[in-house]
């Protein structure tokens, strides 16, 4: 391999907000880099040049400098790499990189280039948020059960009538949390999900299998399901929790003692979306809830709502490229209107 002065980078590379340097995939060693490089990792080049790449990888990583090469290798060869590596800064802190290798021909030489990205907020923001979700849901999850139980022992040995309905309002109450651990871990999934994960389907009848899991709950309610057009949407789990929300919140905040739900599907007059609108005629959902799908920094209010199941539904339809709307209805009610994006129908 040829000398770093006779193999560098385009000056041009300096101006790049991305990390980049050449590597000789024989020994390791940088050859050059540019400016960003040497602000991510905290040396100048000079000093990249004369360093090991296990001088700058955090020790307390489980990944060696033998592999680091090894992917050097594989990439000079033509098998592109790309890796989250823990690196270790000049001035010792510790930082979350995002590297792609690739082939680069310099010089008549055949080097490495490394596209590097400082994601440290990123990754720990990421951790942090998934360590979160484990612990609430499993935490709501035990302490509802636990309500739950005390609350039966607590009815079956009332003596007064007062105290029974005390135990059925922590039993209720225990149920409640329960349902928002069930929330909980539904939104985990579906932040977690892949788009490989969905299939093309028929958009009645993917609403028509949540219909028919949602009805048998509920026997006194009517269900209706009017099809305006034929169209074709992506549906995963996340479409299931959605629409399975909207329907079951129509019913349980009714009034009435055989609650009515209309369901259509058919095009967005605005934008040829598939539109599957959900109506009922419940009292209007308190503005407070509605404010908080749309503003996040109002989200507080929330915890004076009826629950999580708007921003289940929010965050569900979001996840599969769609959007969530709310409106009221005249004289009484509300539309729930989910858009998606549409797919041919499959045959």
């Amino acid at each position: 391999m040829q000398s770093r002065s006779e193999i560098e980078l385009p000056s041009e590379y300096n101006t790049l907000n991305i990390g980049i340097a050449l590597y000789d995939p024989d020994n390791g060693d940088i050859l050059d880099a540019n400016d960003r490089f040497e602000t991510v990792l905290g040396y100048a080049t000079e000093r990249l040049c004369e360093l090991a790449v296990e001088t700058y990888t955090a020790n307390t990583y489980p990944h060696s400098e033998s592999e680091f090469r090894d992917r050097l290798q594989a990439s000079a060869a033509g098998s592109p790499q790309e890796f989250t590596w823990r690196i270790k800064r000049a001035d010792g802190r510790l930082i979350w990189v995002q590297i792609h290798l690739s082939q680069q021909q310099l010089s008549g030489q055949t080097c490495v280039r490394a596209e590097l990205r400082n994601i440290t907020d990123y990754y720990e923001t990421h951790h942090r948020a998934e360590l979160f979700w484990r612990l609430l849901r499993h935490n709501l999850r035990n302490e509802a059960t636990a309500i739950i139980g005390y609350a039966d022992q607590i009815k079956t040995r009332a003596e007064s009538d007062s105290v029974q309905d005390a135990a059925a309002t922590i039993r209720a109450r225990g149920e409640h949390l329960g349902g928002m651990a069930d929330s909980v871990e539904e939104i985990e999934q579906v932040v977690t999900d892949t788009e490989s994960q969905r299939v093309r389907r028929h958009a009645t009848a993917a609403v028509k299998d949540v219909v028919n899991t949602v009805q048998p709950n509920h026997p006194a309610a009517e269900i209706t399901l009017e099809e305006r057009a034929e169209m074709g949407i992506l549906v995963d789990d996340a479409f299931t929790y959605a629409l399975r929300h909207a329907l079951e919140n129509a019913i349980v905040h009714s009034d009435e003692t055989a609650p009515v739900v209309d369901v259509s599907i058919g095009p967005s007059p605005n934008t040829g979306r598939v539109e599957i609108r959900i109506e009922d005629t419940n009292p209007p959902i308190p503005d407070e809830e509605l404010d908080a799908l749309v503003a996040p920094t109002e989200t507080s209010k929330i915890l004076h709502g009826s629950g999580t199941g708007l921003f289940v539904m929010k965050w569900c339809i979001e996840s599969l490229k769609g959007e969530i709307r709310v409106e009221p209805r005249d004289p009484q009610g509300n539309t729930v209107y989910f858009y998606l994006p549409p797919k041919t129908p499959p045959n």
